[in-house]
């Protein structure tokens, strides 16, 4: 069986479990051992998919069609490895299990309780990724902080299991926050001693302490909480903030938090980290030689994790270009005829991004029309491919009408349709269409040229489709339809071979950038939009005459 880890959080909320998690699973992975994170949400939705992502931030999806937390989006970037519907559990999975065995008649007609019941399906959950020699170590991030009601069932489930499992088959790493007091010029360990003292009134014991803080701790206060905290001083680590993300995994290398590990779970058998290629990374992200700023317009701008997985692909696609991507967030709902050049002047590339409703749609369109007829880079993704389908319906073909019938359902052109299998759905969550499918691409397109391979398989989340009934139309007049699903024949790319760069897809391609494999949409739109800057530039540069010579 393999090595269990445990990451739990104290104090407060967002102070980056995730990452540190990710982080260690990283080192782990980069010493030759099988590494695999998995995420534990109190919250009783079943999953986050029907949640609006100014409450929860995006909601990634996996390979196998699980809308999941965006944290599993940060594990599939960081280990460059695909996660899947056991990766993520919520207590609504638990009970929802729980009761149908309950109505199955499992229990034998004893009373169900959270305990045993409940807590045990959390093990089960929480063992399941271990058990089929596929991994040398799993990672179980446990949501939100020590203390909340609708954790303590996962808590009690790490209780038992840190009793039920060897001593060295089980770890718990505690991330806390240690303040910074201005005023004082102090850094304050209470907090820490408070949340670590809770996380033990509830039976469990911290093995590693990962504090969150601005200011160094010396080895004085690293003293003084391991004291009070019970652990050895060795194993409080210093995790300062970083300018990026990306920064984390080797700032806990220095910090030898993959080594403490590794001594405490007794495994003996790894290498020195091969962390060659994020190194490599980090170089260029952080000495860029050129700059792009692109538009994001979206309907979640107010929320960066929103469009999480987006603005991390930008950062892969502009390290592997050597280029500083600079996001300029744009609200659709305020764009309009009269203001849209203003609104996007300066831009190299636009990204229509992803999303659902009617809200902000016009502008949307807008603003495609705009980067159609001014040559920009135009990148759309999901909506954003349905929002240039319906501009170019409306201001090429000449249906003024043209629209989805998510926002219309009685137009007369509806270019965007319900797709026919969804037609007879009633039930929201986990029902769209989800996860990987295969994508034909056509040969001397753009997309061809871009994947170079006649065959792909990206990741989905919609409804609706491009309506073929509208296809030999739209190719007539030069929107071509450059991927196509072989099985359906759902239209999965448009493109314009006229423009300089001008493609849409149904599918959802950040889901898949990695830090060691960036998408390659977003490598070449990136291309492009330096392209266009430079361009930009060279028009604006002064002539010299011979005279002036």
């Amino acid at each position: 069986m393999a090595k269990f880890i445990f990451v739990t959080g104290g104090v407060t909320s967002s102070l980056g479990k995730g990452i540190i998690a990710a982080s260690l699973a990283k080192l782990l992975q980069a010493r030759g051992l099988r590494t695999t994170i998995q995420k534990f949400d109190p919250y009783i939705n079943v999953d986050p998919g029907t949640l609006n992502p100014y409450e929860h931030g995006e909601c990634f999806v996996t390979e196998d069609g699980a809308e999941t937390d965006l944290d599993l989006g940060h594990y599939e970037r960081f280990l460059n490895i695909f996660t899947s519907q056991a990766n993520n559990v919520t207590t609504g999975r638990i009970y929802q299990t729980v009761i149908n065995k309950e109505r199955e008649g499992a229990y034998l007609g004893k009373t169900v309780q959270v305990i045993p019941h409940i807590t045990d399906e959390i093990k089960r959950r929480m063992l399941l990724l271990g058990k089929d020699d596929k991994y040398d170590v799993v990672l179980t991030e446990i949501g939100g902080t020590v203390g909340d009601i609708e954790g303590l069932p996962f808590i009690e489930a790490v209780r038992q299991l840190q009793w039920e499992l060897p001593e060295e088959d089980c770890l718990v790493v505690h991330l806390t926050l240690i303040p910074f007091l201005r005023a004082a010029k102090e850094l304050k360990t209470k907090p820490t001693q408070h949340s670590v003292r809770l996380l033990s009134e509830n039976g469990v014991h911290p093995d590693i302490l990962v504090c969150r803080t601005e200011e160094p701790l010396n080895n004085d206060i690293k003293r003084k909480i391991a004291q009070f905290c019970n652990v050895k001083t060795e194993a409080v680590i210093e995790a300062a903030d970083a300018s990026t993300i990306y920064e984390v995994p080797l700032m806990m290398l220095r910090e030898k938090l993959d080594v403490i590990a590794l001594k405490k779970m007794k495994i003996t058998d790894y290498r020195e980290p091969d962390l060659t290629r994020w190194k490599g990374f980090l170089d260029k992200l952080k000495y860029p030689k050129s700059k792009v700023t692109i538009g994001l317009i979206g309907k979640y701008i107010e929320l960066q994790d929103a469009y999480k997985s987006i603005l991390e692909s930008f950062i892969h696609a502009g390290a592997m270009n050597e280029c500083k991507v600079q996001v300029v967030n744009v609200h659709s709902e305020f764009i309009n005829h009269e203001n849209v050049s203003e609104k996007l002047d300066g831009l190299d590339g636009l990204l229509v991004a992803p999303g659902f409703g009617h809200r902000g749609i016009e502008g949307k369109i807008v603003a495609v029309k705009y980067a159609r007829e001014q040559g920009l880079p135009f990148f759309g993704i999901c909506l954003g491919m349905q929002m240039a389908v319906i501009e170019f319906g409306r201001n090429v073909l000449g249906l003024e009408d043209a629209h989805s019938t998510e926002m219309d359902p009685h137009n007369n052109n509806p270019v965007i349709n319900m797709m026919e299998e969804q037609k007879k759905i009633t039930k929201m969550g986990g029902t769209m269409r989800l996860g990987s499918y295969p994508c034909e691409l056509k040969e001397g397109s753009l997309a061809h040229e871009i994947y170079g391979t006649s065959e792909i398989c990206e990741r989905h989340r919609h409804r609706y489709e491009f309506n073929n009934d509208y296809l030999e139309q739209y190719e007539n007049a030069g929107m071509v339809a450059s991927g196509v699903n072989p099985e359906t024949g759902l239209v999965e790319i448009i493109e314009l071979p006229n423009h300089p760069f001008f493609i849409g897809v149904q599918y959802h391609p950040e889901l898949k950038s990695t830090v060691e494999n960036p998408a390659p949409l977003f490598v070449h739109f990136i291309s492009a939009a330096k392209k266009f800057n430079e361009s930009r530039v060279s028009l604006k540069a002064p002539v010299l005459h011979s005279e002036m010579i």
